[in-house]
């Protein structure tokens, strides 16, 4: 069963890699606030644009923030019938939810978000506001994308699970929740 290990690895690399893009994306929007804060207030100067680039960058770190919060177990869950458990318990919740919920959820919002990102794209939908930003495509597009990471994040669940039931792994160990910050 080493091909499970090396794919539970990549999984979580590529969640991981989410979670590093969604911690650049809001310190960008960090900045973009600050800047818009300042530029209002003290120069009397509003830009459409960087306000809108907000709530883009906003999209970014919410949609592909949670393939990182699902491989780290940072997600917000009803807690009744799992803390205080046994790992192969918590094995077993997870792989059915990932199996269940997860992945058919995530490809449910791929479709649709694929279709509505293509839509935009084949408008040439941009801002309605003077001054907005351009190719709204290009957001609506991280939605489908953030899918695929769902799904392989959920892929991840599964395959961690499955180390766990093997006695590989431990979830108090390996899924403290605390990640990044």
């Amino acid at each position: 069963m080493r091909w499970i290990e090396k794919l539970d690895n990549g999984l979580a690399w590529l969640s991981r890699a989410c979670g590093w893009v969604a911690c650049v994306a809001m310190l960008l929007m960090l900045f973009n606030v600050f800047y818009d804060v300042i530029t209002r207030y003290i120069f009397n100067d509003v830009s459409i644009g960087m306000q809108e680039m907000e709530w883009h960058l906003y999209s970014v770190v919410f949609l592909l923030g949670i393939p990182y919060a699902l491989q780290t177990d940072g997600h917000v869950r009803v807690d009744v019938f799992y803390a205080g458990r046994s790992d192969t318990f918590k094995a077993w919740i997870n792989l059915i939810g990932a199996l269940v919920f997860v992945i058919p959820f995530a490809v449910l919002i791929g479709t649709y978000g694929y279709s509505f990102a293509l839509e935009s794209l084949h408008l040439g939908e941009s801002s309605g506001d003077p001054g907005g930003l351009p190719y709204r495509w290009i957001i609506k597009a991280v939605i489908p994308l953030s899918a695929l990471f769902i799904i392989t994040s959920g892929l991840g669940m599964v395959t961690f699970a499955l180390r766990v039931l093997k006695g590989d792994r431990s979830y108090q160990i390996e899924h403290s929740g605390e990640g990044l910050a």
